[in-house]
């Protein structure tokens, strides 16, 4: 039964990598408004595809014209992400039942538990709010969140700790964990400069043209009150700050990890925290040339999401170092 338990642990950690990336993929297809109302779409469970379906449609909603490219994007992410909250559910409750058996947390799937409905609450949020920035960045945490804690879970469920472990890589998990800080702050910027529409608002590399005007405190402006949030409400000037800081931040998260691993790496002896280490500096680098790519293709889209999944990527090898490290591996 602990084997079933494991095996639907990282099924469930496999589909919620797919559901950040059909996330991304929805966000960055501008079809985060596919479906104006949540959970269905435009008043049906399915997307509306038949004649009188759309005239019901337009109806239930004047101004508002289906358009079912973009609300499939939308209905088939809410249906993974529907399944990913029911799988999270069978795992909290094969917890609660079974807490007693070894490498069966009890505290982690119910965190999972109450943060997936959260998450629920922020879909539907940023859906009734328009894309509010601050509800898309939230959302898009959310999903990182979610997926990093149930890699550590299945990490828990599988990982078997040596007695004795690498007390060189024990010693030395700070560093580690400040890496695990950088990228996560990183990943909010990412994530506050896609729900402000800010990508393109840079021309040149590795400054912006016109990097002059960057502003913090316009970095961190709220938009407020307005009726909808699509394709961005800020000025110029404020998406570029946002993108600059975004890249400033690339520049202090290459190296912070970079030196954290570095650290990592000498005082180390454990094969196994060495590896780990090379694939954290190897999603990084990975991550840095995506990035740059990014910039000089002029933001196509399959490279705007690998780039998202990237990140992701690299928070889960330093989830699964700084586990080692504290497992004692």
């Amino acid at each position: 039964m602990t084997k079933n338990y494991k095996r639907l642990v990282l099924m469930t950690a496999l589909l919620a990598v797919m559901v950040v990336g059909l996330g991304a993929y929805t966000r960055l297809s501008d079809a985060g408004l596919g479906c104006p109302d949540w959970p269905g779409c435009y008043g049906f469970l399915t997307v509306p595809d038949k004649a009188h379906e759309i005239a019901a449609a337009e109806q239930n909603f004047p101004g508002l014209e289906v358009h079912q490219g973009k609300a499939l994007k939308e209905m088939v992410h809410r249906y993974f992400a529907g399944t990913l909250g029911l799988l999270i559910l069978a795992i909290a409750v094969y917890a609660m039942r079974n807490a007693k058996l070894p490498n069966v947390p009890l505290r982690l799937p119910v965190v999972l538990l109450l943060l997936v409905v959260f998450q629920a609450l922020l879909g539907m949020w940023t859906v009734t709010m328009n894309l509010q920035p601050l509800i898309v960045m939230g959302h898009l945490l959310g999903g990182f969140s979610i997926a990093s804690l149930l890699w550590l879970l299945y990490l828990r469920s599988h990982t078997k700790p040596v007695f004795g472990g690498d007390a060189g890589a024990k010693a030395l998990q700070g560093w580690s964990m400040a890496a695990l800080s950088m990228v996560i702050i990183q990943i909010a910027l990412g994530g506050w400069l896609a729900a402000n529409y800010a990508a393109a608002h840079c021309v040149g590399f590795p400054m912006c043209e016109g990097s002059e005007a960057f502003s913090l405190s316009k970095v961190f402006h709220l938009p407020m009150e307005h009726a909808n949030y699509e394709y961005g409400v800020l000025s110029y000037d404020s998406r570029m700050s946002i993108h600059l800081l975004h890249r400033f931040g690339a520049l202090m998260t290459l190296l912070v990890v970079f030196s954290a691993m570095w650290q990592v790496f000498k005082g180390a002896y454990s094969r196994t925290i060495k590896n780990a280490v090379l694939a954290v500096v190897a999603a990084l680098v990975a991550q840095v040339c995506i990035g740059i790519a990014l910039v000089y293709m002029q933001i196509p889209l399959l490279v705007a999401l690998a780039h998202n999944l990237m990140a992701l990527l690299l928070l889960l090898t330093l989830v699964r170092l700084c586990y080692l490290q504290k497992a004692k591996c």
